[in-house]
Protein backbone atom coordinates (compact mmCIF):
# COMPACT_ATOMS: atom_id res chain seq x y z
CA UNK A 1 0.00 0.00 0.00
CA UNK A 2 1.63 3.22 -1.18
CA UNK A 3 2.35 5.91 1.54
CA UNK A 4 -0.23 8.51 2.35
CA UNK A 5 0.72 12.20 1.99
CA UNK A 6 0.15 14.12 5.46
CA UNK A 7 -2.32 16.12 3.68
CA UNK A 8 -4.43 12.69 3.41
CA UNK A 9 -4.25 11.47 6.73
CA UNK A 10 -5.33 15.25 7.90
CA UNK A 11 -8.29 14.57 5.36
CA UNK A 12 -8.97 11.22 6.91
CA UNK A 13 -8.88 12.71 10.48
CA UNK A 14 -11.36 15.24 9.29
CA UNK A 15 -8.73 17.58 9.82
CA UNK A 16 -8.36 20.13 6.23
CA UNK A 17 -5.26 21.52 4.92
CA UNK A 18 -4.82 25.68 4.44
CA UNK A 19 -2.89 27.86 2.77
CA UNK A 20 -1.69 31.44 2.77
CA UNK A 21 -4.21 33.44 0.89
CA UNK A 22 -6.78 30.77 1.42
CA UNK A 23 -10.49 32.66 3.55
CA UNK A 24 -11.32 30.67 6.17
CA UNK A 25 -14.35 30.70 8.27
CA UNK A 26 -14.22 29.96 12.24
CA UNK A 27 -15.37 30.17 15.59
CA UNK A 28 -13.92 32.73 18.19
CA UNK A 29 -12.81 30.05 21.06
CA UNK A 30 -11.12 33.38 22.64
CA UNK A 31 -10.80 37.20 22.85
CA UNK A 32 -8.45 39.27 24.44
CA UNK A 33 -8.12 43.32 24.24
CA UNK A 34 -5.61 42.60 21.51
CA UNK A 35 -5.91 39.13 20.09
CA UNK A 36 -8.66 36.75 18.78
CA UNK A 37 -8.48 33.16 18.66
CA UNK A 38 -10.24 30.74 15.91
CA UNK A 39 -11.08 27.50 15.65
CA UNK A 40 -10.80 26.91 11.63
CA UNK A 41 -10.93 23.01 11.82
CA UNK A 42 -7.06 22.75 11.56
CA UNK A 43 -4.35 20.92 13.57
CA UNK A 44 -3.27 25.14 14.78
CA UNK A 45 -5.98 27.32 16.18
CA UNK A 46 -5.98 30.90 14.24
CA UNK A 47 -5.18 33.92 15.69
CA UNK A 48 -6.08 37.19 14.41
CA UNK A 49 -4.09 40.19 16.07
CA UNK A 50 -5.37 43.85 16.45
CA UNK A 51 -3.91 45.03 14.03
CA UNK A 52 -5.27 42.55 11.77
CA UNK A 53 -8.19 43.33 12.51
CA UNK A 54 -8.57 46.87 12.26
CA UNK A 55 -6.93 49.73 11.35
CA UNK A 56 -8.31 51.55 14.56
CA UNK A 57 -6.01 52.09 17.06
CA UNK A 58 -5.90 50.48 20.44
CA UNK A 59 -9.44 49.33 19.83
CA UNK A 60 -10.43 46.82 22.60
CA UNK A 61 -11.44 43.54 20.85
CA UNK A 62 -13.32 42.38 23.68
CA UNK A 63 -15.96 44.89 22.53
CA UNK A 64 -16.33 43.40 18.82
CA UNK A 65 -16.18 40.37 19.31
CA UNK A 66 -17.68 37.66 21.24
CA UNK A 67 -16.67 33.77 21.89
CA UNK A 68 -18.92 31.35 19.81
CA UNK A 69 -18.92 34.39 17.20
CA UNK A 70 -18.44 32.98 13.55
CA UNK A 71 -15.93 34.67 11.69
CA UNK A 72 -14.52 34.40 8.08
CA UNK A 73 -10.57 35.62 7.81
CA UNK A 74 -8.08 35.19 4.95
CA UNK A 75 -4.52 33.63 5.99
CA UNK A 76 -1.59 35.04 6.30
CA UNK A 77 0.63 32.97 7.55
CA UNK A 78 0.09 28.69 7.90
CA UNK A 79 2.42 28.96 10.57
CA UNK A 80 3.25 31.91 12.66
CA UNK A 81 6.80 30.72 14.23
CA UNK A 82 4.95 29.38 16.96
CA UNK A 83 2.56 26.63 15.63
CA UNK A 84 -0.82 28.96 15.18
CA UNK A 85 -1.91 30.59 12.00
CA UNK A 86 -1.53 33.73 11.32
CA UNK A 87 -5.11 35.30 9.99
CA UNK A 88 -5.96 38.49 8.66
CA UNK A 89 -10.21 39.85 9.38
CA UNK A 90 -9.29 43.40 8.28
CA UNK A 91 -7.80 42.59 4.80
CA UNK A 92 -10.46 40.46 4.11
CA UNK A 93 -12.81 43.14 4.84
CA UNK A 94 -10.86 45.43 2.66
CA UNK A 95 -11.26 42.73 -0.17
CA UNK A 96 -14.86 42.88 -0.08
CA UNK A 97 -14.75 46.63 0.60
CA UNK A 98 -13.12 47.23 -2.70
CA UNK A 99 -14.87 45.01 -4.73
CA UNK A 100 -18.54 47.06 -2.93
CA UNK A 101 -16.51 49.80 -3.87
CA UNK A 102 -16.10 48.98 -7.32
CA UNK A 103 -19.68 48.15 -8.11
CA UNK A 104 -20.85 51.64 -6.25
CA UNK A 105 -18.28 53.07 -9.17
CA UNK A 106 -20.00 50.89 -11.66
CA UNK A 107 -23.55 51.94 -10.52
CA UNK A 108 -23.41 55.28 -9.04
CA UNK A 109 -24.92 54.20 -5.56
CA UNK A 110 -24.18 56.40 -3.10
CA UNK A 111 -22.21 55.24 0.03
CA UNK A 112 -22.14 56.42 3.76
CA UNK A 113 -19.39 56.49 5.60
CA UNK A 114 -17.40 57.73 8.92
CA UNK A 115 -14.61 60.25 8.30
CA UNK A 116 -11.30 58.62 9.89
CA UNK A 117 -8.65 61.47 8.88
CA UNK A 118 -9.00 65.19 8.01
CA UNK A 119 -6.14 66.22 5.83
CA UNK A 120 -4.93 69.34 4.80
CA UNK A 121 -5.94 68.24 0.76
CA UNK A 122 -9.11 66.52 1.93
CA UNK A 123 -11.17 63.79 4.07
CA UNK A 124 -10.40 60.01 4.46
CA UNK A 125 -13.47 57.88 5.24
CA UNK A 126 -13.53 54.12 5.57
CA UNK A 127 -16.41 51.42 4.00
CA UNK A 128 -15.20 48.26 6.02
CA UNK A 129 -11.89 49.17 6.37
CA UNK A 130 -11.52 50.07 2.61
CA UNK A 131 -10.63 53.70 2.45
CA UNK A 132 -11.99 56.46 -0.02
CA UNK A 133 -10.07 59.22 -0.20
CA UNK A 134 -12.85 62.30 -0.94
CA UNK A 135 -10.44 65.99 -2.00
CA UNK A 136 -10.80 68.91 -0.87
CA UNK A 137 -12.16 70.52 -3.84
CA UNK A 138 -15.56 67.70 -3.76
CA UNK A 139 -16.02 68.11 -0.12
CA UNK A 140 -18.83 70.72 -0.51
CA UNK A 141 -20.07 72.63 -3.51
CA UNK A 142 -19.05 75.80 -2.07
CA UNK A 143 -14.89 76.93 -1.00
CA UNK A 144 -14.37 75.28 2.34
CA UNK A 145 -10.90 76.57 4.30
CA UNK A 146 -11.05 74.47 7.31
CA UNK A 147 -11.75 70.80 6.90
CA UNK A 148 -11.93 69.74 10.59
CA UNK A 149 -15.85 70.16 11.32
CA UNK A 150 -16.12 66.89 8.99
CA UNK A 151 -13.87 64.87 11.29
CA UNK A 152 -15.80 61.51 12.87
CA UNK A 153 -18.97 62.63 11.27
CA UNK A 154 -20.91 60.49 8.57
CA UNK A 155 -20.92 61.92 4.89
CA UNK A 156 -22.58 60.73 1.83
CA UNK A 157 -20.58 60.49 -1.16
CA UNK A 158 -20.29 58.56 -4.38
CA UNK A 159 -16.87 56.68 -5.64
CA UNK A 160 -16.14 59.16 -8.93
CA UNK A 161 -12.86 57.29 -9.55
CA UNK A 162 -12.09 53.36 -8.79
CA UNK A 163 -8.77 52.48 -9.87
CA UNK A 164 -6.90 49.37 -7.29
CA UNK A 165 -3.51 49.05 -9.28
CA UNK A 166 -2.80 52.85 -8.66
CA UNK A 167 -4.61 52.65 -4.75
CA UNK A 168 -6.77 55.17 -5.70
CA UNK A 169 -10.47 55.25 -4.61
CA UNK A 170 -11.65 58.75 -5.02
CA UNK A 171 -14.74 59.78 -3.60
CA UNK A 172 -17.13 62.81 -4.59
CA UNK A 173 -19.58 64.67 -2.11
CA UNK A 174 -20.05 67.99 -4.24
CA UNK A 175 -21.88 66.12 -7.08
CA UNK A 176 -24.46 65.07 -4.77
CA UNK A 177 -25.45 68.63 -3.02
CA UNK A 178 -25.02 70.39 -6.13
CA UNK A 179 -27.78 67.27 -7.54
CA UNK A 180 -30.06 68.21 -4.21
CA UNK A 181 -29.56 71.70 -4.39
CA UNK A 182 -30.77 71.90 -8.51
CA UNK A 183 -33.76 69.59 -7.43
CA UNK A 184 -34.48 71.91 -4.22
CA UNK A 185 -34.25 75.54 -6.93
CA UNK A 186 -36.53 73.72 -9.25
CA UNK A 187 -39.07 73.26 -6.24
CA UNK A 188 -39.20 76.24 -4.86
CA UNK A 189 -38.81 78.34 -8.46
CA UNK A 190 -41.90 76.53 -9.40
CA UNK A 191 -43.44 78.43 -6.27
CA UNK A 192 -42.38 81.71 -7.38
CA UNK A 193 -43.74 84.35 -9.48
CA UNK A 194 -43.15 88.10 -10.11
CA UNK A 195 -44.39 91.04 -8.08
CA UNK A 196 -44.97 88.12 -5.10
CA UNK A 197 -43.21 89.34 -1.66
CA UNK A 198 -40.77 86.92 -0.04
CA UNK A 199 -38.34 86.55 3.06
CA UNK A 200 -34.50 85.68 3.21
CA UNK A 201 -31.72 86.08 4.43
CA UNK A 202 -28.76 87.93 3.47
CA UNK A 203 -25.95 85.75 2.04
CA UNK A 204 -23.25 88.06 0.72
CA UNK A 205 -22.82 91.83 0.10
CA UNK A 206 -20.71 93.29 -2.57
CA UNK A 207 -20.31 97.15 -4.08
CA UNK A 208 -23.46 95.94 -6.39
CA UNK A 209 -25.65 94.77 -4.24
CA UNK A 210 -27.13 92.32 -2.16
CA UNK A 211 -27.70 88.10 -2.61
CA UNK A 212 -30.39 87.27 -0.49
CA UNK A 213 -30.40 82.84 0.25
CA UNK A 214 -34.69 82.34 -0.41
CA UNK A 215 -34.04 78.68 0.61
CA UNK A 216 -32.32 76.93 -1.92
CA UNK A 217 -31.97 79.51 -4.17
CA UNK A 218 -30.27 83.29 -4.14
CA UNK A 219 -31.53 86.24 -5.24
CA UNK A 220 -29.98 89.60 -6.34
CA UNK A 221 -30.95 92.31 -4.71
CA UNK A 222 -29.51 94.96 -6.77
CA UNK A 223 -28.42 98.70 -5.72
CA UNK A 224 -30.65 100.33 -7.63
CA UNK A 225 -33.41 98.55 -6.72
CA UNK A 226 -32.47 99.08 -2.56
CA UNK A 227 -34.23 102.16 -2.03
CA UNK A 228 -35.97 104.84 -3.89
CA UNK A 229 -33.16 107.05 -2.85
CA UNK A 230 -29.61 106.75 -3.97
CA UNK A 231 -27.74 104.06 -1.88
CA UNK A 232 -23.69 104.69 -2.27
CA UNK A 233 -22.36 101.82 -0.42
CA UNK A 234 -24.92 98.56 -0.10
CA UNK A 235 -22.55 97.42 3.52
CA UNK A 236 -23.90 100.54 4.75
CA UNK A 237 -27.33 99.03 4.42
CA UNK A 238 -26.85 95.60 5.19
CA UNK A 239 -24.64 92.76 6.51
CA UNK A 240 -24.64 88.83 6.43
CA UNK A 241 -27.22 87.19 8.16
CA UNK A 242 -29.62 90.26 8.15
CA UNK A 243 -33.11 88.93 7.31
CA UNK A 244 -35.12 91.12 4.27
CA UNK A 245 -38.28 91.13 3.02
CA UNK A 246 -38.49 92.22 -0.42
CA UNK A 247 -40.41 91.82 -3.63
CA UNK A 248 -39.71 89.55 -7.01
CA UNK A 249 -38.92 91.97 -9.70
CA UNK A 250 -37.92 89.55 -12.36
CA UNK A 251 -36.72 85.65 -12.94
CA UNK A 252 -34.74 84.45 -15.56
CA UNK A 253 -34.28 80.81 -15.45
CA UNK A 254 -32.96 80.65 -12.02
CA UNK A 255 -31.54 83.89 -11.63
CA UNK A 256 -33.83 86.02 -9.47
CA UNK A 257 -33.91 89.82 -9.58
CA UNK A 258 -35.59 91.32 -6.12
CA UNK A 259 -36.67 94.77 -5.09
CA UNK A 260 -37.26 97.20 -1.91
CA UNK A 261 -38.43 99.80 -3.80
CA UNK A 262 -42.56 98.85 -3.10
CA UNK A 263 -44.98 101.00 -4.97
CA UNK A 264 -47.08 101.89 -2.09
CA UNK A 265 -43.40 103.60 -0.55
CA UNK A 266 -42.64 105.61 -4.06
CA UNK A 267 -42.33 109.03 -2.97
CA UNK A 268 -43.71 109.92 -6.27
CA UNK A 269 -47.07 108.69 -5.75
CA UNK A 270 -47.69 112.02 -3.48
CA UNK A 271 -45.43 114.50 -4.84
CA UNK A 272 -47.26 116.66 -6.68
CA UNK A 273 -48.73 117.76 -3.41
CA UNK A 274 -45.30 118.57 -2.05
CA UNK A 275 -43.15 119.97 -4.93
CA UNK A 276 -46.45 121.76 -6.96
CA UNK A 277 -45.22 124.87 -8.69
CA UNK A 278 -45.13 127.86 -6.92
CA UNK A 279 -44.04 126.08 -3.82
CA UNK A 280 -40.14 127.00 -1.81
CA UNK A 281 -38.28 123.61 -1.10
CA UNK A 282 -35.14 122.48 0.45
CA UNK A 283 -32.58 120.05 -0.94
CA UNK A 284 -29.17 118.88 -1.46
CA UNK A 285 -27.43 119.17 -4.35
CA UNK A 286 -26.28 115.64 -5.30
CA UNK A 287 -24.37 115.96 -8.09
CA UNK A 288 -23.57 118.31 -10.86
CA UNK A 289 -22.94 118.89 -14.92
CA UNK A 290 -21.94 121.45 -17.09
CA UNK A 291 -25.76 122.54 -17.60
CA UNK A 292 -26.62 122.15 -14.09
CA UNK A 293 -27.15 121.07 -10.63
CA UNK A 294 -29.39 117.57 -9.86
CA UNK A 295 -31.15 118.80 -6.12
CA UNK A 296 -32.36 115.70 -4.12
CA UNK A 297 -35.52 116.58 -2.09
CA UNK A 298 -36.54 113.81 -0.41
CA UNK A 299 -34.98 110.07 -1.04
CA UNK A 300 -35.79 108.83 -4.54
CA UNK A 301 -36.98 112.28 -6.28
CA UNK A 302 -34.83 114.54 -7.42
CA UNK A 303 -35.26 117.77 -8.95
CA UNK A 304 -33.01 119.85 -12.15
CA UNK A 305 -31.61 123.24 -11.24
CA UNK A 306 -30.55 124.34 -14.25
CA UNK A 307 -27.48 126.67 -14.25
CA UNK A 308 -29.55 129.62 -15.88
CA UNK A 309 -31.80 129.36 -12.60
CA UNK A 310 -28.86 129.58 -9.80
CA UNK A 311 -28.67 133.22 -9.70
CA UNK A 312 -29.56 136.76 -11.20
CA UNK A 313 -26.06 137.50 -11.50
CA UNK A 314 -23.85 135.04 -14.54
CA UNK A 315 -23.05 132.02 -13.39
CA UNK A 316 -20.59 130.21 -15.72
CA UNK A 317 -20.62 126.37 -14.27
CA UNK A 318 -22.93 125.23 -11.65
CA UNK A 319 -19.87 124.55 -9.66
CA UNK A 320 -18.51 128.06 -9.70
CA UNK A 321 -21.48 129.05 -7.10
CA UNK A 322 -22.39 125.12 -5.41
CA UNK A 323 -21.12 122.50 -3.97
CA UNK A 324 -21.81 118.95 -3.81
CA UNK A 325 -23.50 118.19 -0.49
CA UNK A 326 -24.35 121.78 -0.35
CA UNK A 327 -28.23 122.88 1.46
CA UNK A 328 -30.00 125.04 -1.10
CA UNK A 329 -33.65 126.77 -0.92
CA UNK A 330 -35.49 126.67 -4.24
CA UNK A 331 -38.87 127.71 -5.85
CA UNK A 332 -40.64 124.81 -8.12
CA UNK A 333 -40.87 126.23 -11.91
CA UNK A 334 -42.18 123.03 -13.51
CA UNK A 335 -43.83 120.14 -12.30
CA UNK A 336 -44.36 116.72 -13.94
CA UNK A 337 -45.65 113.62 -13.02
CA UNK A 338 -45.75 111.69 -15.97
CA UNK A 339 -41.91 112.12 -16.83
CA UNK A 340 -41.35 112.42 -12.99
CA UNK A 341 -39.22 115.56 -13.93
CA UNK A 342 -38.76 118.57 -11.35
CA UNK A 343 -37.17 122.12 -12.45
CA UNK A 344 -36.15 124.73 -9.66
CA UNK A 345 -34.93 128.47 -9.44
CA UNK A 346 -33.11 130.11 -6.87
CA UNK A 347 -32.93 133.09 -8.76
CA UNK A 348 -36.36 134.10 -8.66
CA UNK A 349 -35.99 133.79 -4.84
CA UNK A 350 -33.33 136.48 -4.86
CA UNK A 351 -33.83 140.27 -4.55
CA UNK A 352 -33.84 142.20 -7.75
CA UNK A 353 -30.54 144.33 -6.63
CA UNK A 354 -28.81 140.92 -7.28
CA UNK A 355 -29.95 141.25 -11.03
CA UNK A 356 -29.40 145.42 -10.93
CA UNK A 357 -25.41 144.73 -9.19
CA UNK A 358 -25.16 142.26 -12.23
CA UNK A 359 -26.40 144.53 -14.66
CA UNK A 360 -23.64 147.18 -13.39
CA UNK A 361 -20.83 144.87 -13.52
CA UNK A 362 -21.40 143.95 -16.63
CA UNK A 363 -21.77 147.91 -17.90
CA UNK A 364 -18.26 148.49 -16.24
CA UNK A 365 -16.51 145.45 -17.20
CA UNK A 366 -17.99 146.71 -21.03
CA UNK A 367 -16.69 150.58 -20.62
CA UNK A 368 -13.01 148.90 -19.42
CA UNK A 369 -12.97 147.11 -22.81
Amino acid sequence: MSEQSFEQMFEEQGMKTIHSGEIVEGTVISVKEDEIVLNIGYKSDGIITRSEYTNTQNVDLTTMVAVGDKMEAKVLKVNDGEGQVLLTYKRLAADKANKRLEEAFENKEVLKAKVTEVRPGGLTVVVDEAKVFIPASLVSDTYENDLSKYANTEVEFVVSEFNLKRRRVIGDRKQLLVAKKMEQQKALLETLEVGATIEGKVKNVTDFGAFIDLGGIDGLLHISEMSWGRVENPKSLFNVGDEVKAFIKDISGTKIALSLKFEDSNPWMTASERYAVGNIVKGKVARMTDFGAFVELEPGIDALLHVSQISRAHVEKPADALKTGQEIEAKVVDFNQDEKKISLSMKVLEPETVKDEAEEETAVQETEE
